[in-house]
């Protein structure tokens, strides 16, 4: 699985769950594909067989052929309901998480009766935004939110990864918005000045003529009379 170049695969881990969790509500499709039918149930026995596992119903055994005390099979019993949420939450990332999810892998116990059950597990998952691209990082991290919310349960970490792409999710929509109004700002045509400018100066010479009283009128200037010499004023 190939991670971003932002960030890395996070698992999703099943290693905080708490045994006999409820599995009700969510995660309908991993139940769907986790619960075999009848001609799988049948493989599976048939293999469980091949293996030396005891079938349900018969009773449990240590390796060594003795039977189990009443505290083992509480704890044989215990480790097959772990085994089987652990399971079933794995594959609800799994499912909902599709192409940016990578393969499960477990962490095993040996029970009482020699066979190994998961215990926890984690999905690795590519949460990383798609670069310069928001539309298809949108789309991406909204897969990936459901990919982290798809069990019923989900886990502390896989709050967090989902909380993480909603950040990716919000900065990718931004940046679509403001591409989108760089586009109009682009498309939308700017005025001509040039024209503006003639077309305000013919409107007020057209006003002029049609009302000459509001034409300014030429200003006229005049010079000083100097006063007469003093031998003609008194004779």
């Amino acid at each position: 699985m190939h991670a971003s170049t932002v960030i890395g695969p996070v698992p999703f881990s099943s290693s905080s769950w708490q045994p006999g969790a409820g599995l009700v509500g969510n995660a309908e499709a991993a139940r769907r594909v986790g619960e075999p039918g009848k001609a799988e149930a049948t493989g599976r026995a048939a293999e469980d067989a091949a293996q030396g596992k005891v079938a349900e119903g018969e009773a449990a055994q240590k390796p060594n052929g003795e039977t189990l005390s009443q505290e083992e099979l509480r704890h044989l019993e215990h480790l097959k309901t772990t085994d089987r949420e652990v399971r079933q939450h794995e594959l609800a990332h799994q499912i909902a998480g599709g192409q940016y999810t990578g393969a499960v892998s477990y962490q095993f116990e040996r029970g009482p009766d020699g066979q190994r059950y998961a215990v926890a597990g984690e999905v690795p998952i590519d949460y990383g935004p798609v670069p310069g691209d928001p539309r298809a990082t949108i789309g991406k991290m909204q897969q990936v939110i459901s990919a982290a919310l798809a069990p019923a349960d989900p886990s502390p970490k896989d709050h967090q990864v989902a909380a993480q792409a909603r950040q990716y999710l919000l900065t990718a929509q931004l940046e679509m918005a403001q591409q989108a109004s760089a586009r109009h700002s682009a498309e939308r045509p700017e005025p001509n000045t040039t024209e503006t400018s003639a077309s305000v100066q013919a409107s007020s010479a057209a006003a002029a003529r049609s009302n000459p009283a509001r034409a300014p009128s030429p200003t006229t200037t005049s010079s000083p009379v100097p006063p007469l010499p003093a031998a003609v004023r008194a004779s």
